[in-house]
């Protein structure tokens, strides 16, 4: 089965206006890429992508003209899924949360707009085996220069797997990280930054693009 194509735009001249619409239409148990197109435009609204809803991307045309923004926090959310779908606390907060398997984004702009008031971790492990890759990812001036936490658990420091590769702004600091998340070489970064890996479908050559650009950190 082909790729399905769904197109948003806010000017009503798509098959949507909001990215959730375009979500809600995805079938039950999705056995085929949909790809949903964004056009520019800051979306502010919560998105949820439920356990339901597998294969799909999320596409815009360049990351700093496809925002999807929300202002949750922790202690106070406003989402249109109730707390016994997508948790409390931390685990309902998230401006879009992903819950379907084999997910993709590419070029959008995933924002929470709630007003900073302290410096937050690129993430912790919250099982023994949390694996998380950050790649060509700007991080802005919030982000602790320790980057990573171990959530009070030391013994998961040696499963988990925190990576970074290229990735620039005042929040990448990766000679400051905790020791046991690191920078990974090229070589390392390209196991999980093939096509094959993200996307399997060979016609998307968006990757291989971006691969091949060996962007240098100068230019960034």
């Amino acid at each position: 089965m082909g790729t399905r194509i769904i197109m948003v735009a806010q000017d009503c001249s798509a098959d949507y206006t909001t990215v959730q619409e375009a979500i809600d239409a995805v079938p039950l148990s999705n056995t085929c890429r949909t790809v949903i197109r964004i056009a520019p435009g800051f979306y502010r609204q919560p998105v949820y992508v439920p356990k339901t809803k597998n294969l799909i991307t999320l596409a815009g045309i360049r990351p700093e003209d496809t925002v999807l923004t929300w202002n949750n926090t922790a202690t106070k959310i406003d989402h249109h899924q109730g707390a016994r779908v997508i948790g409390t606390g931390t685990f309902g907060s998230g401006s879009t949360i992903v819950e379907g398997e084999d997910f993709i984004a590419e070029n959008i702009t995933f924002e929470n707009s709630a007003p900073e008031t302290q410096y937050t971790y690129l993430g912790r492990p919250w099982g023994p085996f949390g694996r998380v890759v950050l790649a060509y990812t700007y991080m802005d001036a919030c982000i602790k220069q320790d980057g990573w936490n171990n959530w009070g658990k030391p013994e998961n420091e040696r499963t988990a797997c925190f990576y970074e590769y290229r990735c620039f702004g005042p929040g990448s600091c990766p000679s400051k990280r905790v020791e046991w998340a690191r920078e990974l070489i090229e070589e390392e970064a390209e196991q999980f930054l093939a096509h094959g890996f993200v996307d399997p479908d060979p016609q998307r050559p968006w990757l291989a693009q971006v691969m091949a650009a060996r962007i240098p950190y100068s230019a960034m």
